[in-house]
């Protein structure tokens, strides 16, 4: 198995070797076109370089620049992707995420982490742990998903929110570390921001 394979086993790896280094800098080179595209280029621009970049994505994704990650063939996202500005995904694990799903600003999701150990962490070795997102999740500015995690469906993470463990479907979940506060029910169809309710009805 070579460190490549052993990367996305989540084993033990070294990321000079295998060609993966290479790998990186070509994520790198798709990365400076879509990060330095020009504003009217971007409306066709930008889902076209993260479809090629991307291991997967529904046909409607949108990722504004600038966007980090060090592989992009280890990112899969469903239908009607979105990320808002500095989303950084460190993908040496796989990330995979689902259908309606809404990134606020500088959200940061995490696979790749380093041996708490000095002796062992300056040995080189580090590892990636896959991230699941599920369907219809918001997270909201500034929340970092740590490696490990799966988060479910209809799933809102507050803004600011480290998120180390696994959190249910159908909940808000908030701090640091992430903590369920409720369960999202029916009731909250039909207020837009707390307690204000709707003024249209085509929602």
């Amino acid at each position: 198995m070579n460190q490549h394979e052993r990367m996305l086993a989540g084993l033990p790896y070294k990321a000079w070797l295998d060609g993966l280094p290479e790998a990186r800098l070509e994520c790198r080179r798709k990365l400076y076109v879509l990060n330095t595209m020009a504003p009217d280029l971007r409306e066709d621009g930008v889902p076209r370089v993260i479809k090629d970049l991307f291991g997967g994505t529904g046909e409607r994704v949108w990722v504004e620049p600038p966007f980090h990650c060090d592989y992009g063939s280890n990112i899969t996202v469903g239908e009607d992707f979105y990320a808002n500005f500095n989303l950084t995904i460190l993908d040496v694990g796989n990330v995979t995420i689902g259908s309606n799903v809404m990134c606020a600003p500088n959200v940061s999701i995490y696979t790749a982490g380093h041996p708490v150990h000095p002796d062992s962490r300056n040995s080189g070795y580090e590892y990636g742990i896959p991230i699941t997102i599920g369907d219809n999740v918001w997270l909201g500015g500034n929340t970092i998903v740590l490696p490990g995690v799966t988060i479910g469906d209809n799933v809102v993470i507050g803004a600011g929110s480290v998120v180390t463990k696994d959190i249910p479907s159908n909940v808000i979940a908030v701090g640091s570390p992430c903590r369920v506060i409720r369960e999202i029910t029916d009731a909250d169809r039909d207020y837009y921001f707390k307690d204000r309710r709707f003024d249209v009805t085509d929602y």
